[in-house]
């Protein structure tokens, strides 16, 4: 079996990594950890939600850190203020036993601007931040980007499918010169490939796990046909039949997202929703008693989704089939997440089929029957 010490990584870290209970590397963190290490280049990983693409970059980066010197070395964008958090969080926990502390700072929305202008001028090692907000940032000239060493792009086509390419290309201007880029997706959109053809370099190293299929092997797809009127019904004996069971129900709308709440929560379950209505009060509390176990069900739209990163989820109802097929690899990808196994279930009306069949044979997935 490979280990972490075999990938290069320092005692400190694989100390770490090991009181956190990682202690067999996936197969992004054992392809891309030792390239990362032992080489100064651009680079592409492509793999799914839920792969350990964390510890991927994250390890190798911490390595690429003097300490000694107190400059901003390693930017790392995120699409979501809840991903942004979750990162800071972990790099902290990977560098308990280190000799020298490395500074890690976190700057989003939804947070005032001039709390994160103050954080930053204590000494800072590494930045994870949204795209948006560092623009904001760069535009009051409130960080200093010119000694980034790395930069890495995290949930890559996530970040393109919620609005951010232009600050993306507003951020990778702001830091040319001698920086290397590390970009992390799960499916290679269009726009990232122009993202890519900008701002990578040709030589850069390459890898894609399961390059057959985008989405997670681990995820079992089912359908149930209905109608628009047996919807709720359908809905609500598929949750009967996961009572034990966590998981996420997909909506398109907002107001889809706060009519199914209401109708689970007087059917009695353990539901809430997330929106993009919401304030980041009421978003951060629904996220807390999720994430704490607290909460069973969450019912969210495709955009207020996006980061959410929360172990043992048994399943992910799409209540209608999303307008963008991305957006299933992104949604089907919230469950069987660290090697865990999942179900992925469309509730289909009979004049989407060819729409299931193109999901199909798009992603190279087989969607199964479900009979309740």
């Amino acid at each position: 079996m490979t280990t972490f010490k075999d990938l290069g990584v320092r005692k400190n870290y694989v100390k770490s990594l090991k009181e956190l209970g990682i202690t067999k590397p996936t197969e992004i963190q054992e392809q891309a950890i030792p390239m990362l290490l032992a080489s100064a280049k651009d680079f592409i990983g492509l793999a799914q939600t839920g792969t350990g693409k964390t510890a991927a970059y994250g390890i190798p980066a911490l390595h690429k850190v003097n300490p000694s010197v107190e400059a901003i070395q390693v930017l790392i964008l995120s699409p979501t203020r809840e991903l942004v958090q979750q990162i800071k969080k972990q790099l902290f926990k990977f560098t308990k036993y280190n000799d020298a502390k490395v500074f890690v700072e976190g700057v989003y929305g939804g947070e005032k601007i001039d709390i994160q202008i103050r954080n930053l001028k204590r000494t800072t090692h590494i930045v994870v931040a949204t795209p948006g907000r560092l623009v904001d940032l760069l535009d009051k000239n409130c960080i200093d980007l010119k000694q980034i060493k790395t930069i890495v792009l995290d949930e890559a086509d996530e970040m393109l499918s919620m609005g951010f390419k232009q600050d993306l290309n507003t951020i990778l201007n702001a830091t040319s010169g001698t920086r290397n880029v590390w970009l992390f997706s799960a499916t290679m959109p269009e726009d990232l490939k122009e993202i890519v053809k900008r701002y990578v370099s040709k030589d850069a190293m390459r890898i894609e796990i399961d390059r057959n299929s985008v989405v997670n092997a681990n995820i079992s797809h089912y359908f149930v046909e209905t109608t628009i009127a047996n919807k709720p019904e359908t809905l609500i004996r598929l949750l009967e039949d996961r009572e034990e069971e966590r998981g996420i129900i997909f909506c398109k709308t907002k107001a889809g997202a706060q009519g199914l709440k209401q109708l689970l929560q007087k059917e009695g379950f353990n539901v809430d929703a997330l929106e993009g209505d919401m304030t980041q009060k009421d978003r951060d509390k629904v996220m807390r008693a999720f994430k704490n176990t607290s909460l069973q069900i969450l019912v969210s739209t495709d955009v207020s989704a996006r980061g959410i990163d929360v172990d043992n989820l048994g399943f992910v109802i799409h209540h209608q089939l999303p307008e963008h097929l991305e957006y299933y690899t992104h949604r089907s990808g919230r469950t069987a997440r660290a090697g865990k196994k999942g179900e992925s279930i469309a509730l289909v009306l009979s004049n989407e089929m060819t729409q299931l069949k193109a999901v199909e044979k798009k992603l190279q997935i087989s969607f199964k029957t479900l009979t309740l």
